[in-house]
């Protein structure tokens, strides 16, 4: 009989800790979802023939990636950006492909990160002055809460030449992190107009700076040949 008990004592002993385990499991694998925590994956989609304007272009631009853009990534690996899905400010859906044939500096920003408010204004002075056929900045928000909380923030510091852009489900954040393109906010990618990656830089940047102008100048003309 207290073997029995001892028996069962121990397997609820053992059950409690599988639970308390999975609870920690649980926390990590939401964390990995708020954060953005993954390892990087390759792109089976895409392959070097498909990307090889990117990469010239990447490797055009390395000399340039200094400064106020240091810590940006040239491409070195052949990456087709997913085709995200996003709706616009009149609340229609848009996809990435919509920008085919314009290079496009995308940037996944919420209100709730402190680094993506504070260079959204360089973000818009930057589409200001090289914002037009062949390029645009697309500030792409992922608040999932209030909808009108992006908008009002972005009217209320004096954002005028960004067009909005927003996924209330995030999906386009969930989407990059399966191919290693988000480990965080900011996210920002320099895109060719196949879709393909030039460039990728972790965190916020002077975007309106000298040096990202040039860097974004380079990539325009590598483009047009």
């Amino acid at each position: 009989m207290n073997s029995s008990s001892d028996a069962a004592r121990g397997f609820a002993k053992k059950r409690l800790a599988v639970i308390i385990l999975g609870g920690f499991a649980g926390v990590g694998v939401g964390l990995a979802a708020v954060y953005g925590i993954a390892a990087l994956t390759g792109n089976p989609g895409a392959s070097a023939g498909a990307c090889k304007t990117a990469l010239q272009q990447a490797a055009r631009i390395a000399p340039l990636a200094r400064g106020e853009v240091a810590a940006l990534n040239p491409a070195t690996k052949p990456l087709e950006v997913p085709n995200l899905a996003f709706a616009d400010a009149s609340g229609k859906t848009r996809t990435l492909a919509e920008w085919k044939g314009r290079t496009v500096l995308l940037n996944l920003w919420a209100t709730w990160c402190v680094p993506c408010r504070q260079e959204m204004p360089a973000l818009d002075a930057l589409q200001k002055k090289l914002g037009g056929p062949k390029f645009e900045v697309v500030a792409l928000n992922i608040d999932t809460r209030d909808p009108d909380k992006p908008k009002a923030w972005l009217k209320e510091v004096g954002i005028t030449n960004l067009a909005y852009y927003a996924d209330a489900n995030a999906k386009a954040f969930q989407d990059l992190k399966v191919v290693g393109r988000a480990v965080g906010l900011p996210t920002t990618l320099l895109i060719d107009g196949a879709r393909c990656e030039i460039g990728y830089l972790a965190g916020p940047a002077e975007w309106g700076s000298e040096d990202a102008v040039k860097l974004i100048q380079a990539a325009l003309k590598d483009t047009s040949g």
